[in-house]
C-alpha cells in the first residue's frame, strides 16, 4: 500500500468561493486554490475563461455572473485542455468556444485519456461528474498566436505568449486595463501542475508575461491579484518552483540517477520551500516525472492514462 493515498482522492474538504471584482469589466472566480474562472463583462457579452470541471459546477460561476450582467454569455475561452478547465462547457450554452489550434490538436491527441486520468486523480473537482455531456469539449473557433475580440468597445486579447503549462496555453488580456487572465501558467500559494510542460520554455513565457506589465492577475488557482506587487509575487513564485524543479532534476539526471532517486532528492529540496502550497503532494509526483523526461529523452510530454498515473504513483511513493 502506498504510505500517501493516490493523487488528490482524499482531498475531500470543500472550498470557500470568492468572486472578486477587478474592474467594471473583470471579474475572478477563485476557491482557496481550486481551479479559477475568469470572467469579461463586456459591452454587449460576457466572456468566460476556463469553465469548471463539470455542468454543476458551472451553474454556481453563471449564478454570481447573473448577479452582476445580464448580457448573453457568448465566449468561452479554454485556456488549454486540461479536462478539469474544459468539461463545464456546455453550462454556458456559448455561441462559441475558443481555443488555440495547439489546444484543439492536443485535444483530438489525448483528450479522453486525460478526462479519465483526472478525473480518478482527482474526484472532488468533478462534483456531479454525471451532468457532463457524453464525450468531449470541442472549440469551435481557434487561432494561432493572437486574436482579438471586440465586446462592444471593450478590447479581449487572447494570446499564446509561449508554452509553459502546456504548449497550447492561452492568456486573455484587457490591454485597456492592464488584467492579465493567467491560466495555470501562473498559480498563487498553489503547486504549478507540471505534467504536461515544458520546463525549458516555461520560465521564458513568464517573462513575455510580465513584460505586458499586468496591473491585476488571475492565476489559473489562487487568488485573484490586485496589485502591481502581487502581480510581480505571482510570477516570480511560479517562476522559482518551475527552475527549482527544473534545477535539481537536471542535476539529478547529470548525476546518472534514476527517476525514483531523482523525485526524492528534488521533493526533499523543494518541501521546505513550497510544501505549504495548495496540492504539492499531488503534484510534485507528476511534475518530477515529466522534468525527468524532458531533462532524459523526451522532449514533449507523454500522454497520461489512468493506468499510467498508477504505475508512477506505485513506483514513486509505493
Amino acid at each position: 500500500m502506498s504510505s500517501k493515498a493516490f493523487a488528490s482522492q482524499a482531498d475531500l474538504e470543500e472550498k470557500q468561493v470568492s468572486f472578486t471584482k477587478l474592474s467594471d469589466n473583470a471579474y475572478a472566480y477563485t476557491a482557496e486554490g481550486d481551479p479559477n474562472t475568469g470572467v469579461i463583462v463586456g459591452d454587449d457579452a460576457v466572456m468566460v475563461i476556463d469553465t469548471q470541471a463539470t455542468p454543476a459546477m458551472a451553474a454556481d460561476v453563471i449564478r454570481r455572473i447573473r448577479e452582476v450582467s445580464t448580457k448573453p454569455i457568448k465566449y468561452v475561452v479554454l485556456s488549454h485542455y486540461h479536462a478539469v478547465r474544459v468539461l463545464g462547457a456546455s453550462a454556458y450554452r456559448p455561441e462559441h468556444v475558443i481555443a488555440s489550434q495547439d489546444t484543439y490538436e492536443l485535444i483530438v491527441e489525448r483528450g479522453e485519456a486525460d478526462k479519465a486520468s483526472e478525473i480518478g486523480r482527482f474526484p472532488r473537482l468533478f462534483r456531479n461528474v454525471e451532468t457532463v455531456p457524453a464525450g468531449l469539449t470541442w472549440p469551435t473557433l481557434t487561432f494561432t498566436g493572437k486574436m482579438t475580440l471586440w465586446l462592444g468597445k471593450l478590447e479581449v486579447q487572447l494570446l499564446q505568449v509561449g508554452r509553459g503549462h502546456t504548449k497550447g496555453d492561452t492568456i486573455a488580456w484587457l490591454p485597456q486595463q492592464k488584467i492579465l487572465f493567467s491560466g495555470d501558467l501562473v498559480e498563487f500559494d498553489a503547486t504549478p501542475y507540471a505534467g504536461d510542460a515544458y520546463f525549458k520554455d516555461w520560465p521564458q513565457t513568464l517573462d513575455n508575461l510580465a513584460a505586458l506589465k499586468p496591473e491585476k492577475l488571475v492565476p489559473g488557482r489562487g487568488a485573484a491579484l490586485t496589485t502591481p506587487e502581487q502581480v510581480q509575487q505571482g510570477l516570480a513564485g511560479t517562476r522559482a518552483f518551475i527552475a527549482d524543479v527544473y534545477a535539481s532534476v537536471q542535476e539529478g539526471v547529470k548525476a546518472g540517477k534514476d527517476l525514483n532517486a531523482v523525485y526524492k532528492d528534488t521533493y526533499a529540496k523543494l518541501k521546505p520551500t513550497y510544501g505549504h502550497w495548495v496540492i504539492f503532494d499531488h503534484c510534485m509526483p507528476f511534475d518530477v516525472t515529466r522534468c525527468y523526461d524532458e531533462a532524459t529523452q523526451y522532449a514533449d510530454p507523454r500522454i497520461w492514462t489512468a493506468e499510467r498515473d498508477r504505475q508512477m504513483w506505485l513506483t514513486l511513493e509505493g
